[in-house]
């Protein structure tokens, strides 16, 4: 199958790595959740505040991933930032 980007695909890009960048800025380092102070600050909010549970259905044992409250793209302007980012299940 063939993707097609369109120039919504590039604005939304652009939105997302300026709105990264604008948390960075904000948070005064990265927000790399792959390694680092980022992913002790992701694991952190997964298992302390939430205790490991999805913040919409309260289940427990699944794999975890964030869903940022308000998302960072061009219809929301969230930030990637720790104070927008919560567990779900898929």
């Amino acid at each position: 199958m063939t993707t097609y980007n369109t120039p919504a695909d590039a604005a939304n890009t652009a939105v997302r790595a300026f709105l990264t960048t604008v948390g960075e800025f904000y948070l005064g380092r990265t927000f790399n959740t792959g390694s680092g102070a980022g992913k002790r600050d992701w694991e952190r909010i997964r298992d302390e505040v939430f205790h490991g549970k999805c913040a919409y259905c309260g289940e427990d044992g699944y794999r975890l991933q964030i869903e940022h409250l308000l998302m960072f793209n061009r219809a929301e302007y969230g930030l990637h930032h720790p104070r927008s980012a919560t567990p779900v299940c898929s």
